[in-house]
């Protein structure tokens, strides 16, 4: 379901001089007894310190596109995060598209999220009122996230679109914020990076389905050692 918009993404991070990195071992891949399989990479990419895909498999039960990009310290845009999730049996389609702020300051929202605030009013159907059960929505996601539950008709669709537009947006914004000033020191910006992580990795939804598909050892080492490392420190 979900390979055109993988494909689609390593290629925009190739094209701004995304090289490889590596994956800590024994986590760029692992397949279940359950014939469930989950891939991941990391980009070292100009302008970001950090930059990880995943791309789970698990045939017509479930199929997921992650993504989160962290820009270097000396720069204060949101993160990047990409979740998409399909469940064939059902047809249903989950997708968070956002550009996640490192405060909820109003002038920093303004500043920073211009061309997400545009997109959400581009793809009204993506711009549905997400209730967030594992996190405080005012709290690392931002007022004009694109979010939709949806089927077949969105995942094909609307979706593919939306994506292509993000992506180019959040271009967009790298390249306009490499020359700005920032507002925020570089160590400020590090500690809400390191916060992030914390935060997340403590909420984290996924993790009990890695845990039921790849067994606790694994999921608890992808956890805190590649999706967001900075909470083991």
């Amino acid at each position: 379901m979900f390979d055109s918009f993988l494909d689609e993404l390593h290629e925009s991070i190739r094209a701004r001089g995304g090289r490889p990195a590596a994956v800590p071992q024994g986590l760029d891949e692992c397949r279940s007894a359950k014939g469930s399989v989950i891939r991941s990479w990391l980009w070292d990419v100009p302008g970001f310190r950090r930059w990880r895909v995943s791309r789970m498999d698990a045939g017509d039960s479930l199929q997921v596109l992650n993504s989160v990009a962290y820009p270097d310290f000396s720069n204060e845009q949101p993160l990047m995060g990409v979740d998409l999730l399909w469940f064939g049996g059902r047809q249903k389609l989950v997708a968070v598209l956002d550009f996640q702020p490192l405060q909820q300051d109003k002038a920093y929202l303004e500043h920073q999220l211009q061309d997400l605030r545009a997109l959400h009013q581009r793809f009204p159907e993506l711009s549905g009122e997400e209730t967030m059960r594992s996190f405080d929505p005012n709290q690392y996601f931002s007022p004009w996230l694109l979010f939709c539950r949806g089927g077949a008709e969105e995942a094909t669709r609307s979706l593919p679109q939306a994506f292509s537009a993000f992506l180019s947006s959040y271009w967009d914004l790298t390249e306009r914020s490499s020359s700005a000033v920032s507002s925020l020191e570089p160590a400020e910006v590090e500690q809400l990076q390191i916060a992030y992580d914390r935060y997340s990795a403590e909420r984290d939804p996924a993790h009990g389905l890695f845990t039921s598909h790849f067994g606790k050892e694994w999921s608890d080492r992808f956890l805190h050692e590649f999706l967001f490392p900075a909470s083991a420190s």
